[in-house]
């Protein structure tokens, strides 16, 4: 199979692109802003085209001609400059413009040009910087260094800041395992957020799937790549959270950007020929098509074979598997597991998205790992009261009730969390009650409305001594009991240092105070009991990262826990009856769980 995209070999330049429909297609070449188009030759569902020369750093797209008849799938149309669906660097970001959906409308003035890559071998395999029982950090590039006052200005805001010592050791300190850097592939904006002053800074809006955000990324593939070598030599790994279930393209009412003006079969469609919106998004890539999933592990591979990345979080990923309907045992499972190059990697699901039979937690294959979002919701309605604590003993001992059946100390599949990027942060879950949105420009109608939270008796921030102290108790219990669950865990940037959005859940347009981490006030005492939480799980992470054998669960004084222990309204100390890791200090767990003192400690003793 002939490879798609920009490539330089001997001197030689050759570009392929898939347009199966299309009745001829053009490379365009830009110097400056001065377009040549050259024809290309059909070559059955692609047209390639070889320029007797080395092209490295020019800027390229295409233009396609055919049938305009969007009723039909089909929107061909001359005057829109495409974007290279195998692109991996741009020189501008995308920009929304009414001209990017009219017929007729020429767009090689803003949509942006991609760049020839240099000829570049690949990086050596190495084993993902892994273990199950890890402590995942999610966080938005932008939002996490755009404050950081050690951060050189000309840094924030990108993939380069990561590699700051400053950075650097603040993971360390908390012991994170791997980072989970939210979309760093170029992205466009919401139709509805220019006319408010509002743009997208979470990225779950892509158009090309591998080509990286020249804004967060200015430096292209080495600027990520170089941030992977530098985490990697501090033993940290990374994994990149990928949008593979739809494109900012939109609904129909949606811009000609790529796929879309490209090969439009790209997306799902129902037997009318409307396009299927399980993804709340106005499109869904359809998986069924052996082109979409050729064109994901190709995203993958690059980013594991040029930029050293140890995995993937998949955004909705039940789409991965759908056509239509969702299926444990999809091609596109099983062409990873058997790709030499995907088959170590990490891979998280988020296993639910919006279409029918959309929840799929439980049901991905033995290898992968899933967004835990009963653990969520179960330990925050335990501590705000709602919840018994033997539903909180299932989630603290990995979930068997939604991973099923399996022998003890085998490795569970739980990522457990207590807060997402989507959401409310932690300290805003003890501090809202109702999600305050106004600042996204919807009248507050979005975000979700059920985030098992409470308020502790004052609405928002408070200047009450007793409120606050309440506040942290809850924030320190909650912490306590993800530190002490079978699984995985996460946590998002800056929950470990109480940080606020204002109530905002659904803060992905807010690229301000609101979003961004606030370095110079965060709680240190709160980040300190986070580190050592970090530091005591790590000592005994084989037997968090495995499910309990019968009896490793045992009262105080050495007995089995019974229903009546785990029912008990006052709380208890149970012991947690693990080995330590090679090289630790020997020692037992004891976890104290007591929701009238809102206590979830966590002891170590010799």
């Amino acid at each position: 199979m002939n490879p798609l995209g920009a490539e330089v070999r001997g001197g030689m330049t050759r570009f392929a692109v898939r347009a199966p429909h299309a009745g001829m297609v053009w490379l365009c070449l830009f110097a400056g802003e001065a377009e040549t188009c050259h024809a290309m030759s059909r070559q059955g569902p692609d047209w390639v085209i070889e320029m007797p020369e080395d092209l490295s750093g020019t800027r390229y797209g295409y233009r396609a001609e055919g049938k305009w008849a969007p009723s039909q799938g089909l929107w061909f149309d001359r005057a829109k400059l495409l974007v290279d669906p195998y692109a991996t660097e741009l020189d501008r970001h995308f920009v929304q413009n009414p001209r990017l959906s009219l017929y007729g409308e020429d767009t090689a003035d803003i949509v942006p040009r991609a760049i020839v890559p240099a000829p570049a071998g690949t990086l050596p395999q190495e084993p993902p910087r892994f273990r199950h029982g890890n402590l995942i950090y999610e966080l938005n590039v932008r939002g996490f260094t755009m404050l950081h006052p050690e951060v050189p200005e000309h840094l924030r805001g990108t993939v380069a800041a990561l590699a700051h010592p400053a950075v650097i050791a603040h993971l360390k300190k908390l012991s994170v395992a791997v980072v989970e850097l939210m979309p760093v592939v170029a992205w466009i904006d919401e139709r509805h957020l220019p006319p408010f002053g509002l743009a997208n800074v979470w990225g779950y809006n892509p158009v090309a799937l591998m080509a990286l955000d020249p804004d967060l990324c200015p430096g292209g593939v080495a600027e990520l790549r170089d941030t992977v070598r530098a985490l990697h030599s501090e033993g940290i790994g990374v994994l990149l959270d990928m949008v593979f279930n739809h494109t900012g393209e939109s609904d129909v009412e949606g811009g000609v950007l790529s796929l879309r003006g490209l090969d439009n079969d790209a997306y799902a469609h129902a037997p009318d020929g409307a396009l299927i919106n399980d993804t709340g998004c106005g499109n869904t890539l359809d998986f069924a098509n052996p082109a979409v999933r050729r064109l994901t592990l190709d995203a993958m591979r690059h980013f594991v074979s040029r930029c050293g990345v140890d995995g993937f979080r998949f955004d909705l990923a039940p789409v991965l598997a759908r056509g239509p309907g969702f299926d444990p045992a999809a091609p596109i499972f099983t062409e990873i597991k058997d790709d030499p190059l995907l088959a170590d990697r990490i891979l998280i699901a988020e296993p639910w998205d919006v279409g029918p039979g959309g929840y799929q937690l439980g049901n991905f294959p033995a290898h992968w790992l899933e967004w835990n979002d009963r653990f969520r919701d179960d330990v925050r309605r335990f501590w705000k009261g709602e919840e018994g604590i033997g539903v909180l003993a299932t989630r603290l001992a990995g979930s068997s009730d939604v991973f099923g059946p399996h022998q003890p100390h085998s490795d569970c599949r739980a990522v457990n969390f207590l807060a997402a990027h989507d959401g409310f942060t932690l300290a805003d879950v003890v501090s809202y009650e109702r999600r305050h949105n106004q600042a996204n420009g919807e009248d507050n109608r979005d975000g979700h409305t059920e985030n098992f939270s409470w308020n502790n008796g004052v609405e928002g921030p408070s200047d009450d001594p007793a409120v606050r102290a309440v506040r942290k108790e809850y924030l320190r219990a909650m912490l306590g009991t993800l530190f002490a669950s079978t699984g995985t865990i996460m946590l998002t940037a800056g929950d470990e240092a109480g940080r606020s959005q204002r109530g905002n859940n659904n803060a992905y347009c807010q690229d301000n105070v609101i979003g961004w981490m606030d370095w110079e006030n965060r709680d240190a005492d709160l980040e300190n009991y986070v580190a050592e939480l970090s530091v005591r799980r790590h000592a005994r992470l084989r037997s968090f990262a495995r499910f309990p054998s019968k009896g490793l669960w045992l009262a105080e004084e050495g007995r089995l826990m019974t229903v009546a222990d785990w029912e008990d309204p006052n709380g208890h100390t149970f012991i947690y009856d693990a080995e330590p890791e090679e090289g630790m200090d020997e020692g037992e767990l004891r976890v104290e769980i007591c929701r009238t003192r809102r206590l979830a400690r966590i002891d170590f003793t010799a």
